[in-house]
């Protein structure tokens, strides 16, 4: 039999366990998937052309086999206890689901479920016989196509994750959610699930955790959990408990046919896959901060945020992010208890699963919270240097147009009539951005409003909101000639705003000028100008 690759990184989170005691039918299943896997790396085997030398790779949970054009997917004999594959008619039912799921999200890549056959001992796919497996049918993409080579590589850009952040987003739109799926969003299953990975991880305190870093991660969790019961209850009664991909990380996320894909979504266990949306959108965020590239997770979540309207799920960030965070910890943990790995292989283990605690605990430390408000007419810039911002601070970037057209019950990139935009409208608008930013920075965010604030009153209000909070507060105040502002709307496309170059003068003329009161808390900048040098960060996000 050919070698078969093993990966060092396992497939997915939580789909390896401590060595489980396999009973002797699964033994013999096993033996005879090898024979079969024997065949299927021979190129006569195939009804197509395969390349030169047919690649396997081999996880706890399944053999791949990569034939140039197409990848064959075979799920082990295996009971792990979360996920059980022992038999025949549990390996098709999970096979056709792990079809039926991911043909919503990639379509091109998940083709069909086959029978692998067997006449003597000759196995043949799809042919007469006797079934004696089933295989998952998918199109084969380059390793290079994966987001996390992308990143090793410093080929994903800004726009890929704008990009990934549009797609989750349409994604979580479309998931069903009902009232079981729900249930699983109740703040005591979310404990369990929390506890079972402590309990899995307790023995490697001393290896690859210290005991304070394990007692203030479950500290927090429970303490989380225990204080913001009325949260995770709001995310239940908005519907925000939904059937996810639960395995959202870069490995299985690619850039194929010039469009992002999410693949290998979770199909063996509901409790994995039946989570909190913010949940999906953490693991993302985690990953890419974990791998260090805090900016890029910051887009993601941001245009996640803005193209959803939901930024009340922040709430709930710290919590996924440290658990998933935890939950690679433990993945790692887990494998150095397997005799298969040389001493090299243990010690790259253990570092990276001493990372990944050390960031779940990073999550748990409190942070100080602020609010900034951008100010200024259309085109001066504002969007811009928010976003910046946002990724100097990690930061959650608020939009008025976003609201505005998410109050509205609209499409972003549709174009709002003026109904969208009466005095009414505007004060409901400037209300929730004011309400979102209290609520996130009096829970340790940097918030940064995206609007004009052009009038006192608005202003008002949030540097008096602020201080009621105890909170820090900041005014950006965006500047360019007209002649520029006119120049820029010109120019714009594929931007949610509605602002047109007729309404600047009517803009310049209704704006508001900065009160004694306000001048305290007010930094202008000439957006024309090397306007990072304008900002002192350190002190802004300090």
């Amino acid at each position: 039999m050919q070698q078969i690759d093993r990966q060092i990184v396992p497939e997915m989170p939580d789909r390896i366990i401590a060595a489980t005691a396999l009973s002797g039918a699964i033994n013999i299943m096993n033996m005879q998937q090898k024979k079969l896997i024997e065949q299927m790396q021979q190129a006569h085997f195939y009804p197509h052309s395969v390349q030169n030398s047919i690649k396997g790779i081999q996880t706890h949970i399944s053999y791949v086999l990569l034939t140039g054009n197409y990848a064959y997917k075979i799920k082990k004999a295996v009971n792990f206890g979360f996920l059980d594959f022992s038999t025949l008619a549990k390996r098709k039912f999970f096979l056709e689901e792990e079809l039926r799921l991911n043909k919503q999200n990639a379509p091109e890549i998940y083709l069909e479920v086959l029978p692998i056959t067997k006449i003597g001992e000759i196995y043949r796919l799809n042919g007469r016989g006797e079934t004696q497996e089933y295989v998952l049918k998918m199109r084969q993409f380059s390793q290079d196509d994966l987001l996390s080579r992308m990143l090793e590589q410093g080929k994903l850009t800004t726009k890929h994750l704008e990009d990934l952040g549009k797609m989750v987003a349409l994604f979580h739109e479309k998931s069903q959610t009902n009232d079981e799926i729900k249930s699983f969003g109740t703040g005591e299953k979310i404990k369990a699930s929390i506890d079972d990975n402590y309990g899995h991880t307790a023995k490697y305190i001393g290896i690859t955790q210290s005991q304070q870093q394990y007692e203030e991660t479950k500290r927090f969790t429970d303490n989380f959990l225990s204080e913001k019961k009325e949260i995770f209850s709001s995310r239940r009664e908005n519907n925000k408990i939904k059937e996810c991909h639960g395995d959202l990380h870069l490995k299985n996320i690619c850039w194929w046919q010039n469009k992002i894909q999410l693949f290998d979504r979770i199909e063996f266990n509901e409790e994995f896959r039946f989570i909190d949306v913010i949940a999906d959108v953490a693991f993302t965020v985690m990953d890419l901060e974990a791998r260090g590239f805090q900016e890029l997770g910051n887009v993601f979540l941001n245009t996640y945020l803005e193209n959803t309207g939901d930024w009340e799920g922040v709430q709930v960030l710290p919590l996924y992010l440290c658990r998933q965070a935890y939950v690679r910890a433990k993945v790692f943990s887990l494998m150095l208890d397997e005799g298969a790995l040389s001493e090299q292989e243990k010690e790259k283990v253990t570092k990276t699963a001493v990372n990944y605690y050390q960031l779940a605990w990073k999550y748990t430390l409190p942070k100080q919270g602020k609010l900034i408000l951008m100010s200024g007419l259309s085109g001066a810039g504002k969007s811009t240097v928010a976003e910046e911002i946002a990724k100097k601070s990690n930061g959650i970037k608020i939009r008025s147009d976003a609201v505005r057209k998410h109050l509205g019950g609209m499409a972003l990139e549709e174009h709002g009539g003026n109904e969208l935009y009466t005095p009414a409208m505007s004060e409901k608008t400037y209300n929730r951005l004011l309400a979102l930013g209290i609520i996130l920075a009096s829970q340790g965010w940097v918030v940064i409003l995206d609007g004009k604030y052009d009038r006192q009153i608005w202003r008002e209000r949030a540097y008096v909101a602020a201080e009621v909070a105890k909170l820090s507060l900041e005014i950006i105040h965006c500047t360019a000639p007209m002649g520029v502002l006119r120049d820029r709307l010109a120019q714009r496309t594929g931007d949610i705003s509605d602002a047109t170059v007729n309404l600047l003068t009517e803009q310049q003329t209704a704006a508001e000028p900065f009160t004694e009161a306000e001048r305290k808390y007010v930094t202008t900048i000439d957006t024309t100008q090397d306007w990072s040098t304008q900002l002192n960060f350190g002190a802004l996000l300090n």
